[in-house]
């Protein structure tokens, strides 16, 4: 009774909490990976913002009200750049994610056929 026993706490290991596992694994990577993307940005934005707030505090004249309109349409730009490189990396890491997953379920699937055939 007990190779019985053990017989089908390693299937059930092999088919099921294996699986589980390495998928939670891989989620908890993703999560990883986008949250500190998501925190990357957010002090690249506020960087930019409190950049440009010191730069239109130091406006005294009409000379350094160009200076500050200059330096708006730099960081516009740059901010667009960011942006789009940001979208991309998060794109990325979500279809690093899905490739991830359906290769995974793949894998299960086939084990869990091997598993009931024996």
């Amino acid at each position: 009774m007990t190779k019985a026993t053990d017989k089908t706490t390693q299937q059930f290991e092999s088919a099921f909490v294996s699986p589980m596992r390495s998928y939670t694994l891989t989620a908890l990577d993703y999560y990883d990976q986008l949250f500190s993307a998501q925190m990357d940005a957010f002090r690249a934005y506020s960087d930019m913002a409190i950049s440009q707030a010191r730069t239109w505090l130091d406006v005294k004249d009409a000379d350094s009200f160009k200076k500050a309109m200059e330096s708006q349409q730099k960081t516009a730009g740059e901010f667009m750049e960011r942006v789009k490189g940001d979208t991309e990396k998060v794109t990325s890491i979500g279809q690093s994610f899905a490739q991830d997953s359906q290769k995974m379920a793949e894998e299960t699937s086939k084990k869990a056929v091997e598993t009931a055939k024996q």
